[in-house]
């Protein structure tokens, strides 16, 4: 028995088996691939009791059945694994801590069968059902409240009958809420909601992101700078790893003055940076460049920052582009950077940084990188997304200036 991607158990031949673990015995029932765990045998001296209640059942988490020690095995492993499955050695330092706090963001799910509400929770395990959930103990303490706020805007919108995600981040001026699934919504709907803002001190409730209410800019702080989430906009799952990873750029980047900032969100990075640093910073999302371009405004003593939407995508920064800058910083979706990746590689660039959330697109970037000459030094990864199946990375990537490269080589 082995541990798979999702932290299941692989039988050696080739089984899913849910929440086993290595080097146990099992009792399950096989279902095309898949087994259904159903008694443990022999368990495994690495299995600890989960200390949550719907652990199990609720998808989020898929390790708190793991001793420490595996646990950050098991995730290290993520990224080791995906690596040499492009064939890019590095090292891969172990697993940091980045949970600080807990999660300050999440999604709930609210379905209304035949105009019936449906409890509102997290997604069952393996299913598309929904595990009601009264509080989550891996939530960060301005997080309480976010099951509740949940619940009441699902009420709000029980008559229009479509499932919802309903996104609530933990800002400094309260909860923020984002509805999905809903489409556009009438008066009544939109009174309830306002009146739920009212009742529960909401700092913002937005749907499909245009805002509904806004009782105080959800402001979130990145380094020095203040700036207003725009609705449904992205951010580090944790205050602690998004620090971590700020420290990480920072330390990466300390002998360059004029840097790129790619897939760079509101600013996370780029405000930071400019404390000492030039920064041309761009991202697909409009509304998070204009978060960014106006927390720049606001922010004394920052050197200049532009920033510009561009689809990165379609649109990489090109060789000649890249070329003005001392060093180039990227942070995609899980998708990752394939297009952006190539142009670094044809770019006479020396220095890129990269964060990403997905071990297989990073490998498959880096494995790029790394053929245009780039040497992968250390990775560092993070664990932001505690007892998920989900790892934070951090990596630097350098090479030398082509004429020496090529002197080099020529002997």
């Amino acid at each position: 028995m082995a541990l798979g991607r999702r932290g299941d158990g692989v039988a050696d031949d080739g089984t899913v088996v849910p929440g086993a673990l290595p080097g146990e015995r099992v009792r399950a029932l096989r279902r095309n691939g898949r087994a259904e765990t159903i008694d443990i045998l022999r368990a495994s001296a690495e299995r600890v009791a989960p200390f949550c209640p719907w652990f199990g059942r609720c998808g989020g988490c898929a390790a708190q059945h793991m001793s420490e020690a595996l646990y950050r095995h098991w995730k290290r492993s993520l990224v080791t694994a995906a690596l040499a499955r492009r064939g890019v050695e590095a090292e891969v330092r172990p697993l940091v801590d980045a949970h600080g706090a807990g999660r300050r963001r999440a999604i709930f799910h609210a379905r209304f069968p035949r105009g019936a509400l449906e409890e509102v929770g997290f997604m069952r395990a393996r299913s598309h059902d929904i595990v009601a959930i009264d509080d989550c103990p891996i939530f960060a303490p301005a997080l309480a409240n976010a099951t509740a706020a949940a619940r009441a805007i699902a009420r709000d919108l029980r008559g229009i009958g479509k499932p919802l995600d309903i996104g609530v981040t933990a800002t400094l001026d309260g909860l923020d809420v984002d509805i999905g699934g809903s489409g556009p919504l009438g008066p009544a709907e939109t009174r309830k909601l306002i009146a739920t803002a009212e009742a529960l001190d909401l700092a913002r409730v937005s749907n499909h992101d245009g805002t509904i209410i806004q009782r105080r800019p959800p402001r979130v702080a990145f380094g020095a700078a203040l700036v207003v989430l725009p609705p449904g906009g992205f951010l580090q799952a944790t205050e602690e790893g998004e620090r971590l990873l700020a420290d990480f750029v920072d330390a990466a980047l300390s002998q360059s003055r004029k840097i790129a900032d790619l897939f760079c969100g509101a600013g996370a990075f780029s405000l930071r940076l400019a404390r000492s640093r030039e920064v041309f910073a761009a991202d697909i999302d409009p509304a998070a460049v204009a978060a960014l371009k106006r927390g720049a405004a606001t922010t004394p003593g920052l050197l200049p920052v532009k920033a510009e939407a561009r689809d990165l995508f379609r649109r990489p920064l090109r060789a000649d582009e890249l070329a003005v800058f001392d060093a180039a910083l990227f942070d995609p979706p899980r998708a990752g950077a394939e297009a952006q990746a190539q142009a670094f590689a044809e770019s006479p660039i020396r220095l890129v940084v990269a964060i990403s959330c997905n071990p297989a697109s990073f490998a498959r970037d880096a494995g790029i990188l790394v053929a245009g000459g780039f040497t992968l030094e250390a990775v560092t990864a993070l664990d932001q997304f505690r007892y998920s199946p989900h790892v934070e990375i951090a990596a630097v990537f350098r090479r030398e200036a082509r004429a020496k490269r090529e002197r080099r080589l020529l002997g």
